[in-house]
């Protein structure tokens, strides 16, 4: 047994992800013997903190729920498919129980649900904030700047307690905040029976799953070559074989759109990296310095030569806190002068509000088309442009300030230039602002732990 590689399929690269990913995928690929669901991004969990205040047995990724309908019929077939998925934001154990009477009104009794905990890091950020582990890791401030404010505080947990669940027999393993690769990682110490110690193995692995948590985007998705990848519109999600040593081979199922060769998996393999010498993970601190790829076929290509060691004594934790509150307005202006129209709309606004003393702690106005998303990098040219976009922005610390700023982009329907349109959406919604706190800390204040639910 140990001689065939793991296969595992990632079916979901964020919240928001394909729905019907995650059976089209085992659909395609009968024998996989695990899904991996990713749905957390770094300020996920503040939205389900959100969701969590209006109904607290919410928390957690509800998409979660359908996908696992989907997948009742290849489990009432006789599938041994098993899942790990950080579905549980802010609730796993909701979630978790949530999946439980649904396998249950489908008599699949006999699947165990896991819940991995001990994440939610945020009393001990909250009691101690001057902690010198909690400071922002790039700013370097103190933690206590925001404390206030601080919203949620979640450590990225490694793989052991994954693979304890499996190894208690579950069938669907429900985390909140994990390492994206720990996803992988997990199963791969369950079915090769890894130690911590094994840092070669555990660094491949790593690998292995940064190379597919982000779906489709190794598999052509993210391709700067994007416009030459075939058929994006049925764009198969990634699958990783791996082998015992932790090397593996990168593929997608037959017949679907998208490709695998060495160019779409070095590009996936520096996404988000740092120090290639030295990634961090709470599982293994890794280098990808000597990784060698080797095409072996159609869309296969081989990964091996990571090395690991010992993982550093502390999880990183990611945390967000409220900053205020933003709104964001967007007209269409056509015709001769359009940009020159547009930004004398949004100056007309903006001074329209200082005069009865609104201003703001933040804005801005774009033209969206004339370079606005690279400014000084594209030249405008704002005379040749006969329409555009005009995208007015504010971020203040006050509702109040914002909510206005809301109500004075309908009037520019009468009082702005001819050629506005796109206004049927009705006045701009306030939205809160939470900002992103990444800090550490120490391993031992926040052991994970599973249960098997009954």
């Amino acid at each position: 047994m140990m001689s065939q590689p793991l296969r595992i399929g990632n079916a979901q690269a964020f919240w928001g992800d394909s729905p019907d990913a995650p059976a089209r995928l085992l659909m395609q690929q009968p024998h996989l013997d695990f899904l991996t669901l990713d749905y957390l991004a770094e300020v996920s969990l503040s939205i389900l903190a959100i969701q969590r205040e209006r109904d607290p047995s919410l928390g957690y990724a509800r998409d979660f729920i359908e996908v696992v309908r989907t997948l009742l019929p290849f489990w009432q077939n006789g599938s041994k498919i098993r899942v790990v998925t950080n579905a549980g934001g802010l609730n796993p154990e909701g979630c978790a129980r949530t999946c439980l009477d649904i396998l249950r009104s489908a008599r699949c009794d006999p699947l165990k649900v896991a819940v991995v905990a001990g994440d939610d890091v945020a009393a001990h950020l909250k009691g101690d904030a001057r902690n010198p582990l909690f400071k922002h890791l790039e700013s370097g401030k103190s933690l206590t700047t925001v404390a206030d404010q601080l919203v949620t505080a979640n450590a990225y947990l490694g793989a052991p307690a994954i693979a304890h669940a499996l190894n208690a027999g579950a069938s669907i393993v429900i985390t909140g905040r994990v390492a994206d690769p720990s996803l992988t990682v997990g199963p791969c110490m369950h079915h090769f029976g890894w130690k911590l110690e094994n840092h070669d193995a555990l660094a491949g692995a790593t690998v292995a799953g940064h190379l597919i948590e982000c779906g489709t985007q190794v598999t052509g998705g993210f391709s700067t070559d994007w416009l030459a990848t075939p058929d994006p519109g049925n764009i198969g999600f990634p699958i990783a074989e791996v082998r015992a040593d932790g090397s593996c081979v990168i593929t997608k199922p037959p017949g679907t759109g998208g490709e695998v060769n060495e160019r779409t998996v070095k590009e996936q393999l520096l996404y988000e990296i740092g120090d290639p010498g030295n990634y961090l993970s709470p599982d293994v601190t890794l280098s990808l310095l000597g990784i060698d790829l080797k095409t072996l076929g159609k869309d296969r290509v081989q990964v091996r030569g990571a090395k690991g060691r010992a993982a550093t004594r502390t999880y990183k934790v990611s945390a967000t806190y409220r900053d205020g509150f933003k709104a964001h307005a967007m007209l269409t202006i056509y015709g001769r002068d359009a940009v020159a129209k547009a930004r004398r709309c949004g100056t007309a606004v903006f001074e329209k509000l200082k005069r009865i003393g609104v201003v703001f702690e933040r804005s801005e106005i774009e033209c969206l088309g004339t370079g606005a998303c690279a400014p000084g990098v594209v030249s405008q040219g704002d005379e040749k442009f006969m329409e555009t976009v005009l995208r007015l922005s504010v971020a203040d610390s006050r509702h109040e300030a914002v909510e206005r700023f809301t109500k004075e982009i309908a009037p520019l329907i009468t009082s702005g230039p001819q050629g506005i349109t796109g206004y049927t959406g009705g006045r701009p919604k306030v939205q809160s602002v939470f900002g992103y706190w990444p800090c550490l800390i120490e391993k031992k204040k926040t052991p994970p732990r599973f249960r098997i639910l009954s």
